[in-house]
Formats: structure tokens, C-alpha cells, sequence
């Protein structure tokens, strides 16, 4: 059967010229609802206490490391790193900057990596003026950076007029920087680059072995064509341009600005209840929403939706570039607890340009179709959600992934629930940063369940889905991938695309975590995967490849700062510092917490085979060992080290216990001090 790819070339939008700014306001008054003043208090409360963050730990605790590791491990240590740095010349297009510091020296890479955690941690918890910096430190990760512009000065007075310049200066500043990163790209190419984000979406997976060529093809040009023909450091500007308009400073002048409607005319199509302004230019339709209930059903007309509060409903295309031509897609609402339900590719999703939504407050529900909800591809998606106790759902590439761009997700307070199939909550595909970062809250992450294991075949193949031996993949909640071709074939392995970096942070809050295969700080094939949370007591549940694991030349960091702890693994291989074929891994709980590790069914904490590097490091407390197998760990000319830095420690794995060092001449290490 012969493969064909084929896309839907309908809906090509309008152009529109700009009227003077003399004529810059239409006053819509729409449906029932009764005129009224905004109340500010309501719309603007108070912030969430600051967050404190504890300090890196990697530094410190390496000292104490390495010092075993050279008196005990040094022939295994340096044939491993020997290993390592080879394999970045294994074939693999578009290698990120961390992964080739990390395979050049472990320590130094995972360093520098947990430094760039703590600084997105400390932007994040400072809220929205910080966007623009977020996310040129995200990029900076990437070995990507922004082309300097001069912000827009933001209005000082109450006058309509000036605030509505201001919003048609961000845009057309934000629309030029969009129209100068794609100059390089022919129509068919930008028509390309838009259509098959779905495919990428869809079809995409870690590891194929039978990919028709036409479809590895495609997917390599698509990277091609965002890398190298792109000016991707002007698309940056463009997002940290309209980022500006999440300012604080600003946004409390808006209530004041846009206090009433002036008069009622006619109705904008797919929008309901009051709307207070309307003002049409190049880029699409500005519309200002009144404090009531809206319903807004968007598509390539709208540019920007201002709400000014109540609880709204938005359905379609929100804050996501609807065409190739439209390039640029704000909302921005103000308070209620709103309901928003995206089409795929669908919710502050940069597909060939800019997609950007704030939502300043309420509880909120997010619906989210694949590749919607602070996703990039081949362009920057942002989701920030200032307060309140939200919902996030989704099926797959949501949350904070990307491929070929960026996509953040940034939520600044409440007790929020995540959910996701798999290829989210901070996820990074081929050159593409995933980010999840929330402030504080009581939080619930799942990922997985849907996408049944390749594994099952080998280690399980009578199992079914409900039986507890059937695995599932997630590659979520902080994983890098990229797409491996599993062949001998030179031409075909030639299409193979390293992974991106895809990271999750939380601040505070007792938070829960509960995934499937490859997920929370795990990297795949040159991909990185970061995972970090700063305090609370928590529990980590993973499945196979979880907490700090993966293969294939990738690196993943998962730390804990703070907290009584639990983690937990379904099984049946790999929790906690695990790493197969040229991998590095590094899993930390710092602190003197009491933690339990519950492994019972898999096995880990300082696990290596095949040419990897790993270490699981506990800093202190009455921690519970219920691990039947691993624990500093190596063969087939690896290195692994378990070390317990302090307290009385119960261990049920034999020959494992406090106060004993342990040498496993296959190259491992056991140390409890």
C-alpha cells in the first residue's frame, strides 16, 4: 500500500487594511444582558504569598560524590565517559546544547541544567511581568535567542483611545516580527509547515522501525524548514512582544479604561452576550467582551479578545493562529470561572506564529484537543492562568510540548488537576522545549494510560488492557524525545531527529504525581527531560523508565527539595536514576525528610547498563527502602551508585544496609553513611 500524505487547503482568510485611529472605535451592545461598572477589587485580588525556593543542590552534593566515584569506580567512571562523548556522533539531526554538555561531562551538564531549572522557577514565581524573560530562558536552553526590540510604552492615562493604540501597537509590532521570520519561506512552505503540525501531532513517535520514506521526509523537512530557513529569533520577539500584554501595570487600568459601552450596534458573529468594542486592522478583529457571560466561537477573523470579566465560554480556534495568513492570535480575560474548549491545535498553540492566553483569575476548565494548550509547533504557544483551582484535560501533546517551537504552560496558584494521554505536561520533541511550571497549589499530574507499551510483546504478550502487567507509554511530566529510526539502513537511519527538552517545575504544594512508561525527568534518544519539585510532601508514582530514566542518549534530571516523600513504580524495570545504552541520569531527594521508596514491583535507584551513567542520591531523614533489586547497580560496561548521605535507613534488598558500602565490580556502587 502505497503512503500519501494529503491536507485539507480549505479556508484561506481575509485581509483587512487598518482604518485611522480616528475611527478606531465600534461600540457593540449584544443580547440581553444589562450595562454595568466593572467591580475592580473582584477582578484584581490580592497575590498568593511569595513562594521560597531552596537553593541548587547538584554542586554541593557532586563534591561528596564524586569523591567515592574516583576512589572506587575510576576505570568504569572514565570508559563510560569515554562512551558518552562518542555518541554524539551517533547520527541524529538538530542535537540540543544540553545534551552535548551532558555527554562531554555528566556532571558539569546536569549542573548547568538544574541552574536554568532555578532560574525559569525563580522568573515564574514573580507572575507575568516576567513572561517575555521566561521565555527567553526557555529558548536560551535550546541554544536559541530573541531578536531585540523596544517595548511599547504602556498607557498612563484612562482614555479608551490610548489603550486601544496600545493594543494595535503590540500587534502590529508583534505581526511585523512574524511576517520577517518567515520572509525566507515560500507560500507552499509556510502552507507546509501549518498542515503538517497535525501530522506531527498524530502520527509522531519516539521509535520507528517501518516509517514510510515519504513521511520521514516530511517530518525532517519540517524541522528544516523552522531551524535553518526560519528567522525563529524574530518569532521569539514576536511572543515576547505580545507577552506585554499580560502586565500587571496594564491590566489594572483596563477596568477603568473600558467601563462601559458607549452605544449599541450590531452583533459580531459567533460572539454573545456584551461586547464593548470592536476594531478591525491588519492582523484581525480586537474585541473587547463586557464583565458579564460571553460565548465566543473563534476562527481567523479574531486577533484579540479582551474579557473583562464573568464566566465565559470559548470554543474553536483560542488564542491559535486558525490559517497560514493569520499569524498571531491573543485572549487575554480578566475573571470568572471560565469553561474553554479547543479545537486541535486549538489553545494558546504557536502553529507557524504566536498564540498567547492569559487568564487572569477564577476557576477554570480547560478541554483540550491534541496539540492544544500551550503547544509550538513550528512557532510559540504560552497558557498562563494567574489563580484558582483549575482543570487541565487533555489526550495528547498538551500542557506545555512542542515540536519544532515552544509551548509553556505556566500556572501561578490553586490546587489544579493535569491530565494527558501521553507526549505532555512538559514535553519536547525534535527541537521543541515543553514546559510546565506552576507556582503553588496542591496539584494533581497524570499522564498515560491510552497508548498501549511496544513492551508488551516481550515482557508480557498474553497480558490485556486492565491486567496489571499490560503497560502503557506516556512520555510526559518533564521528558525529552526524539525520534529514533530503528534500522540498519544508512539512508533511513539519515532521517533520525534528536530530542528537544521538555521540563516540569512546581514550586509548592503537596503534590501527586501518577504516570506511565518514560515520564517525570526522562529523556529519550539526545532528548532531556528536567523535573523538579521544590517542596511539599509528595508522591511520585511512576511506571518503567520513571524518576530520572531513559535510553538511547538521553539525560534526565528529576530532584526533590523538600518534603516527606513517597515514590511509588508500577513496574516491572527502571525507577530512580535508571539508564540504558549511552544514557545519563541523576535522581536526587534532598533534605532530611522521612521518604519512603516503594519499588516493590520494579527495580532501580542507581541503575546503568549499556555504556550509561547513573546516580540516585538521598540527602537525609529516616528514609524506607522497600526496593527488591538495584540500588547502585551496573553491567555490560556501565556505572552506577546508590548513596544515602544520613539517617537510619530500613532496607528490605539483601546485602544492602546503613553504615555499608557496597562495590559491585561489574561497575556499581552502594554507599549509606
Amino acid at each position: 500500500m502505497r503512503y500519501r500524505l494529503t491536507y485539507d487547503r480549505g479556508g484561506r482568510g481575509m485581509r483587512r487594511s487598518a482604518p485611522s485611529l480616528a475611527s478606531w472605535i465600534v461600540l457593540l451592545g449584544v443580547g440581553g444582558c444589562g450595562l454595568g461598572t466593572l467591580q475592580v477589587a473582584s477582578i484584581f485580588p490580592e497575590p498568593p504569598p511569595p513562594v521560597v525556593l531552596p537553593e541548587p543542590v547538584i554542586g554541593k552534593l557532586q563534591r561528596e560524590a564524586r569523591e567515592h566515584l574516583d576512589h572506587h569506580l575510576s576505570t568504569e567512571q572514565r570508559a563510560v565517559l569515554a562512551a558518552l562523548a562518542s555518541a554524539k556522533t551517533h547520527p541524529a539531526r538538530f542535537k540540543q546544547p544540553f545534551i552535548l554538555q551532558g555527554l562531554a561531562d555528566p556532571w558539569s551538564g546536569l549542573i548547568t541544567l538544574e541552574r536554568h531549572g532555578h532560574r525559569l522557577a525563580e522568573l515564574a514565581r514573580s507572575g507575568v511581568a516576567n513572561l517575555p524573560a521566561l521565555i527567553a530562558v526557555l529558548e536560551a536552553g535550546m541554544g536559541r535567542n530573541a531578536e531585540a526590540v523596544t517595548p511599547i510604552r504602556i498607557p498612563a492615562a484612562e482614555q479608551p483611545a490610548e489603550h486601544v493604540a496600545y493594543l494595535v501597537g503590540t500587534l502590529d509590532e508583534a505581526y511585523g516580527l512574524r511576517q520577517k521570520a518567515l520572509r525566507n519561506l515560500s507560500p507552499d512552505e509556510r502552507r507546509f509547515l501549518f498542515e503538517h503540525s497535525f501530522f506531527m501531532v498524530e502520527e509522531f513517535s519516539p521509535s520507528v522501525s517501518e516509517q514510510p520514506t515519504l513521511q520521514a521526509e516530511a517530518d525532517l523537512r519540517f524541522i528544516e524548514l523552522t531551524a535553518e530557513r526560519m528567522d525563529y529569533a524574530a518569532l521569539v520577539a514576536a511572543a515576547q512582544v505580545v507577552a506585554r500584554l499580560g502586565d500587571d501595570r496594564w491590566l489594572q487600568q483596563v477596568p477603568a479604561a473600558f467601563h462601559r459601552p458607549q452605544h449599541a450596534v450590531q452583533a459580531v458573529s459567533g460572539v454573545t452576550g456584551e461586547v464593548w468594542l470592536v476594531h478591525e486592522m491588519p492582523a484581525g478583529l480586537i474585541v473587547v467582551g463586557g464583565p458579564g457571560p460571553n460565548v465566543y466561537d473563534l476562527d481567523q477573523r479574531i486577533a484579540l479578545v479582551l474579557d473583562l470579566g464573568g464566566d465565559d465560554t470559548y470554543r474553536g480556534a483560542i488564542a491559535a493562529p486558525a490559517d497560514p495568513e493569520h499569524g498571531i492570535s491573543v485572549v487575554i480575560d480578566l475573571a470568572g470561572n471560565d469553561t474553554y474548549r479547543a479545537s486541535p491545535l486549538g489553545l494558546a498553540t504557536g502553529r507557524l506564529g504566536i498564540g498567547l492566553l492569559i487568564d487572569r483569575g477564577g476557576n477554570d476548565t480547560y478541554e483540550l484537543s491534541a496539540g492544544a494548550g500551550g503547544t509550538g509547533f513550528a512557532g510559540l504557544g504560552v497558557l498562563y492562568d494567574r489563580s484558582g483551582d483549575d482543570r487541565y484535560v487533555g489526550s495528547r501533546f498538551t500542557q506545555g510540548a512542542a515540536v519544532g517551537g515552544l509551548g509553556l504552560l505556566l500556572d501561578g496558584g490553586g490546587n489544579d488537576t493535569y491530565t494527558s494521554f501521553g507526549y505532555a505536561l512538559g514535553f519536547g520533541g525534535p527541537w521543541g522545549v515543553g514546559a510546565l511550571i506552576d507556582v503553588a497549589g496542591d496539584d494533581e499530574y497524570r499522564c498515560g494510560r491510552r497508548y498501549p507499551s511496544s513492551y508488551n510483546a516481550t515482557d508480557a504478550p498474553d497480558a490485556q488492557p486492565g491486567d496489571e502487567r499490560f503497560q502503557y507509554d506516556a512520555f510526559g511530566m518533564g521528558v525529552g524525545s526524539g525520534k529514533r529510526i530503528f534500522t540498519k539502513e544508512a539512508e533511513r537511519v539519515s532521517y533520525a531527529l534528536a530530542g528537544g527538552w521538555g521540563l516540569l517545575l512546581d514550586l509548592s504544594g503537596n503534590d501527586r504525581y501518577q504516570s506511565s512508561n518514560f515520564s517525570q525527568g526522562a529523556g529519550y534518544f539526545f532528548g532531556v527531560g528536567l523535573k523538579l519539585d521544590f517542596g511539599g510532601d509528595d508522591e511520585h508514582a511512576a511506571a518503567r523508565f520513571g524518576h530520572a530514566a531513559g535510553a538511547h542518549s538521553g539525560a534526565g534530571l528529576h530532584v526533590d527539595y523538600r518534603g516527606e516523600d513517597r515514590y511509588v513504580s508500577s513496574g516491572p524495570f527502571y525507577n530512580g536514576a535508571t539508564a540504558w545504552d549511552l544514557s545519563m541520569m541523576l535522581c536526587i531527594d534532598a533534605g532530611q525528610g522521612n521518604d519512603l521508596y516503594d519499588l516493590r514491583r520494579s527495580d532501580g535507584l542507581g541503575v546503568a547498563d549499556h555504556h550509561s551513567w547513573s546516580v540516585f542520591l538521598d540527602e537525609g531523614g529516616r528514609d524506607r527502602y522497600l526496593v527488591p533489586r538495584g540500588m547502585g547497580s551496573a553491567s555490560d560496561a556501565s556505572m552506577a551508585a546508590f548513596f544515602d548521605l544520613a539517617g537510619e535507613d530500613e532496607y528490605e534488598m539483601a546485602g544492602r544496609g546503613n553504615g555499608r558500602t557496597v562495590l559491585d565490580q561489574a561497575g556499581g556502587l552502594f554507599i549509606d553513611r
